[in-house]
């Protein structure tokens, strides 16, 4: 075998990771019409909306076990607002069809790899780096790829793809998909999909790649305006991805090498702007560099890279930057000084941001919650809880919040969803609902003071409406079990194994719920088994389902 050094490695991986998602994204289909998706074919050739949510459920277990898959509630919060806005668009649009919104689970999972790439999914999942959210300028351009990426779905591409190539792709395609993300972080991933005979089918498939990924760039740009968005931010990100082409291969540029840009595609977004609002991109706002930075902070770069970024707002030239520059490098220096758990200079630092942010609503309400998260860190719960906003910023700010992983049920789990999972009757008095970041803050830090008892009707409240928030469920776990409620503390963790797919933890954990309520004897809450019973049994069912589908990494 021929060495190889770790720059060759890289870009190896990377090849490996743009072939790959290639292979999923692209194929020989026909010019897709703007307003719906033409027939896949029929007879046996044709690939059903169930079956493909399916293959996706199987790629989504495995993501989420994998340690680079990040829950952070202010990021997810950020990147699924944009989100549901380019839903709605293509909504209104006709481009997603009822039957897509209600089998797909429309889930965004991030990563926190630092490459600058997002994906589209099988059955409606995405998956966006925080790479990428630290790169792009504005929320246009971080919008711009989910659009695109989101008419990668809504066309189902993939579908395509597997009806073309038959009924035997489906698992060969979810392993190279997620072989292929692998690839970008082991060389020796990359080089197994090499040397295993994928490289050559992959290579017939790029021929195909740049008229589906135009397709995609028209259909997304589409979808900017309707959705809020200048369009100008899918122009002022392709000429990021233009200038990074010109740039000596590092691996630094995944997206660029999976979505290949040509002339003709850039030239095609820049005659879509009318000539006079070519020049100016879009704006940042003061939330999406504080989102920006914290994308770059929590993306792992070492502690020398964070001590830089702590020092920022000390340089000589920070005085005559922009105001969102600043609020941008005030955010990285606090929590990098968090990351350091250098208190004293996070909340130097923290003073200047929130005087900063002190006209701005949204970037006020996230550096409190800075201000909440570099208490509770350091140990002081009381000044966490106290750095709260004293009232619940309104949930009609943000679009309704889908799930934290998908919260339409699949049709493997539509039986699941209408047995469950049932809450007991715990009297809630109804409010304004809350924002998941500080919903789950709020819950932490209540929970080190011993006073969490207050969130538990708020957190069964989210959960019966967002039943796939695994992170949620989890919570909830810990606020019954420092009741004293263990049987409820159980079901709740068994949920939380069943919003990642993993059903054959889910029965354990419900079968540990039947145990321990057999055991309380007349004790027992008769209800709460009751309800266990029932959802043990439907675990059970998908759990049988899942097992009769060939292992993806078996």
């Amino acid at each position: 075998m021929p060495f190889f050094t770790r720059k060759q490695h890289r870009t190896l991986a990377a090849r490996a990771l743009a072939a790959s998602i290639a292979i999923a994204l692209q194929c020989t289909a026909p010019p897709v019409l703007s307003q719906g998706l033409p027939t896949l074919g029929d007879g046996a050739s044709s690939i059903t909306t169930g079956e493909e949510r399916r293959l996706g459920d199987q790629i989504a277990k495995e993501l989420y076990r994998d340690p680079d898959y990040l829950d952070d509630p202010v990021l997810q919060e950020y990147v699924e607002g944009i989100w549901l806005h380019l839903q709605d668009a293509a909504r209104k649009r006709g481009e997603l069809s009822p039957e897509l919104e209600e089998r797909f689970a429309w889930t965004l999972l991030l990563g926190k790899d630092r490459q600058v790439n997002a994906f589209a999914l099988p059955g409606g999942y995405m998956g966006v780096y925080l790479g990428l959210i630290g790169v792009v300028g504005s929320g246009d351009e971080l919008a711009s790829v989910l659009a695109h990426e989101t008419s990668h779905i809504t066309q189902r591409h993939i579908a395509r793809l597997m009806a073309q190539q038959g009924r035997q792709t489906p698992l060969m395609l979810a392993s190279m998909i997620l072989g292929a993300l692998a690839a970008t972080r082991s060389p020796d991933a990359a080089m197994a999909l090499m040397t295993g005979g994928s490289a050559l089918a992959v290579q017939n498939q790029l021929n195909f790649s740049r008229a589906m990924e135009s397709e995609a760039d028209r259909m997304g740009y589409s979808l900017m305006a309707p959705a809020g968005f200048s369009p100008q931010g899918f122009v002022s990100m392709f000429g990021k991805l233009e200038q990074a082409s010109r740039l000596n291969d590092n691996g630094s540029w995944p997206y660029l090498r999976s979505h290949p840009l040509t002339t003709q595609r850039i030239a095609d977004m820049d005659s879509r702007i009318p000539p006079g609002r070519r020049a100016a991109g879009p704006a940042p706002t003061l939330e999406h560099m504080m989102m920006a930075a914290r994308a770059r902070v929590l993306s792992n770069y070492g502690v020398e890279v964070l001590r830089q970024w702590e020092t920022l707002p000390r340089s000589g030239s920070f005085a005559t930057l922009p105001l969102a520059d600043q609020v941008g490098q005030l955010y990285a220096a606090t929590l990098s000084a968090i990351q350091l758990q250098d208190w004293k200079i996070a909340r130097e630092t923290l003073q200047h941001l929130l005087s900063a942010t002190a006209g701005n609503a949204e970037a006020r309400l996230q550096a409190q919650w800075l201000h909440a998260e570099l208490e509770f860190k350091a140990g002081n719960a009381q000044a966490a809880l106290a750095a709260l906003p004293q009232a619940q910023a309104p949930a009609a700010q943000k679009p309704p919040r889908a799930t934290a992983g998908g919260n339409l049920a699949g049709p493997r789990e539509a039986g699941a969803r209408e047995a469950g999972p049932s809450l007991s009757t715990v009297n809630v008095v109804e409010h304004v609902a809350p924002r998941r970041p500080e919903m789950l803050l709020r819950s932490e830090i209540l929970l080190r003071l011993n006073q969490a008892d207050s969130m538990a009707g708020t957190l069964q409240t989210w959960v019966t409406d967002h039943p796939q928030d695994a992170t949620s469920w989890q919570t909830l776990a810990r606020v019954w079990r420092a009741q004293g409620q263990e049987v409820r503390a159980l079901r709740a963790e068994a949920e939380a194994q069943v919003a990642h797919y993993d059903y054959a933890a889910a029965v354990d954990r419900f079968k540990a719920a039947q145990d321990l309520t057999r055991r309380s004897g007349a004790k027992a809450d008769y209800f709460e088994a009751s309800i266990i019973d029932t959802r043990l049994r439907a675990v059970q069912e998908l759990l049988r389902e899942q097992t009769r589908d060939k292992s993806i990494n078996k």
